[in-house]
């Protein structure tokens, strides 16, 4: 994508795609996921993942499979918020943009 991705929208992104799991989901499924909108690489993604923990946006929590600790993320109602938020947001935003687009002379 030849757009820049600004930390919000990449928030808003990850909240989005770790919402849809009502358990959780864990950070290598997380990056595929972002992946299928955006070009992210884990190195990217897990300093987000991070951030959004600390403010309270996911929780956290290990489980073991096949012998191997999992780290999973699971949205919290503040997480919950906060996507509602992006969301209204995203709506005005990207209706001014594509009103623009389409008002363009080409």
């Amino acid at each position: 994508m030849v757009f820049n991705t600004g930390s919000a929208l990449l928030d808003a992104i990850v909240l989005a795609v770790v919402s849809r799991e009502q358990e959780g989901t864990y950070g290598y499924k997380i990056t595929q996921d972002v992946r299928r909108v955006i070009d992210i690489s884990e190195s990217t993604l897990y300093p987000v993942l991070r951030r959004l923990q600390k403010e309270e946006c996911l929780e956290v929590y290990d489980l073991a499979i096949d012998g191997r600790n999992r780290r999973y993320y699971k949205i919290t109602e503040p997480g919950r918020a906060q996507l509602s938020l992006y969301r209204g947001e995203w709506s005005v935003y990207s209706q001014k943009i594509s009103q623009i687009f389409e008002e363009a002379n080409i």
